[in-house]
């Protein structure tokens, strides 16, 4: 137990916030156990210490003389413990509650006062409140005091106690007293001493004094761990609500929350795009290698040219699908940022990953300038078949001349400009070039081709090799085995591209919201550090709670 509450000290003294509280946390304490009095203004606790001190007559009065009666807890040693005489707390007096609750919390047993007027709805909630939450349960006793009062019925009080105590009527001992009878029988001189033996027996004082002693038994090691152990829950609680924030603070975290919040949302939702378009290229790039497969002549090995064309364009437009789709989920992100917080957000760079960007918002997808370029190369090298398909693609990404001229198309309209030079650091609008403003566009254009040419010869290169791999034109097995030479390579060219794309996809995503997350960094830096010293704190507070009710459930021995 001690151990638990030098950790918790270590958590507490890490924020100014709660190293206050340190001050009440449990330490090693041999001093006698405190059973403290708990019950409403009038009950009769000072009256049943004095009973339990068995004072005489003069200094039953000294006790019992104030109204409202008790104003501090008031300590009086008993047997070897301290009896300790709590405020009512249903005296209207909050101090008095405020006291009452000190007392509570250090105390190490409970001596529950009620009358036989039987507790309110307020008073009974009070009780279960101290035995369950204060943890109150098996160091109590529940005293029903002025039980010889005229036309009171003992069975039927009793009974609705135990109603009013709930779970906890057969772990809490129920004792009926009437301490001011027992005073009476001790101290007035005008009783006989039948009748001082019949007020007596009958105040059930001495039945309270075997309760308490059979409580405090086990002595300070027995009993006290307990209450040092809901105590330093007490404490925790305490700590917890400290961290509730308000006003500015409160504020400033929420804005920080919600800024979080929108950023994953973006990046979550590009993220599933990226996901889902790159399976769909992969998926169309397989289809395309199957096409190709399942038309190998079987007379003589070869693949149709119009077969391998369309297989070449089907390649090109799986791309350019791809670029338009994950261009558009990441303006859709930047939109939705942009109609939250304004202008600050930086709009994303251009996606370019082996064809040119669509247009922001295009109504329906713009023909891309290169993959005509490519179509036309495909046309071409069909008339002289499908061995030629992949000198064009490297045609494609090595001749500038064909690059400048794809320039200079993509330049002839404000859609195809910006395409290329959406910053303007290229042009000086359409048709018109700054210096040496063409050259780096051409340097631009033949990259994209360039990687457009390398995968997309690796793709169909195979379908041309058909020839040198069938030994055998009357075999079948030989052309079956090319064709699934040939399904298996689209298959590998398919997860290529696919974790190509989504690696790239990845990086160009986490750059664009690093941009984002700096950009609206006022609006972040002055709640995440509350928020996250709240969060930890709170982590650190919850570890040690839990510790301490783990030693409540299965004390150590």
């Amino acid at each position: 137990m001690l151990e638990l509450s030098a950790r918790a000290e270590e958590v507490l003294n890490l924020h100014s916030r709660t190293r206050d509280l340190t001050a009440a946390l449990p330490r090693t304490d041999r001093s006698p156990l405190r059973i403290a009095l708990l019950g409403p203004y009038s009950a009769g606790k000072s009256t049943l210490i004095a009973a339990l001190l068995r004072l005489p007559a003069a200094e039953v009065e000294k006790i019992v003389d104030a109204a409202p009666k008790t104003r501090e807890a008031t300590p009086y040693p008993w047997n070897g413990v301290i009896l300790v005489d709590l405020p009512g707390t249903l005296s209207g007096d909050e101090a008095h509650l405020a006291a009452a609750g000190r007392g509570v919390r250090g105390a190490d047993a409970l001596m529950i006062v009620t009358t036989s007027e039987l507790p309110g709805e307020a008073e009974t909630k009070a009780v279960l409140q101290a035995l369950d939450a204060d943890g109150f349960a098996d160091r109590s006793v529940v005293v029903v005091n002025k039980m010889n009062a005229e036309n009171s019925d003992r069975d039927v009080i009793l009974d609705e106690i135990r109603k009013r105590l709930g779970p906890f009527a057969d772990r809490v001992p129920i004792v009926p007293t009437d301490a001011r009878d027992f005073l009476d029988a001790a101290n007035d001189p005008g009783l006989t001493d039948e009748e001082r033996e019949l007020l007596g027996s009958g105040s059930g004082i001495d039945a309270l004094t075997a309760e308490l002693l059979s409580i405090v038994a086990p002595g300070v090691s027995g009993v006290r761990p307990r209450a040092q152990a809901y105590e330093l829950l007490r404490v925790l609680a305490d700590a917890e609500e400290l961290w509730d924030l308000h006003g500015e603070e409160l504020d400033a975290v929420r804005t920080a929350e919600k800024v979080g919040a929108s950023l994953s949302r973006a990046e979550e939702d590009v993220r599933k795009a990226l996901g889902r378009e790159s399976e769909v290229l992969a998926a169309r790039i397989r289809t395309a290698g199957s096409r190709i497969a399942d038309s190998i002549s079987e007379k003589n090995g070869t693949v149709p040219t119009d077969v391998a064309t369309a297989a070449a364009r089907e390649l090109v437009h799986s791309h350019t699908d791809f670029d338009i789709a994950l261009s558009q989920a990441t303006r859709a992100a930047f939109d939705a940022l942009t109609a939250e917080y304004g202008d600050v957000v930086p709009e994303p760079e251009e996606w370019v990953n082996g064809v040119n960007p669509p247009e922001a918002h295009p109504v329906a997808p713009p023909k891309s300038p290169l993959e005509e370029a490519v179509r036309k190369a495909a046309e071409d090298a069909a008339k002289q078949g499908v061995g030629k398909l992949s000198e064009w693609f490297t045609k494609i990404a090595s001749d500038k001349k064909h690059a400048a001229a794809v320039v200079d198309l993509l330049n002839k309209s404000r859609v195809g400009q910006k395409l290329f030079d959406p910053s303007g650091k290229l042009t000086n609008g359409a048709k018109k070039f700054k210096p040496w403003g063409k050259v780096k566009a051409t340097d631009k254009v033949s990259g994209w081709a360039t990687g457009t040419a390398k995968w997309a010869e690796a793709a169909v290169g195979p379908a041309g090799d058909t020839w040198s791999v069938i030994q055998d034109h009357s075999e079948r097995a030989a052309v079956d085995k090319h064709r699934k030479k040939l399904r298996d390579h689209y298959a590998d060219v398919a997860l290529q591209q696919r974790d190509s794309l989504v690696n790239a996809g990845e990086q160009h995503l986490r750059t664009w919201i690093a941009e984002v997350e700096q950009a609206l960094s006022g609006l972040v830096h002055p709640g995440a550090g509350v928020g996250a010293a709240r969060e930890a704190a709170l982590a650190e507070i919850g570890d040690v709670r839990d510790e301490v009710k783990r030693l409540i459930e299965h004390p150590a021995g």
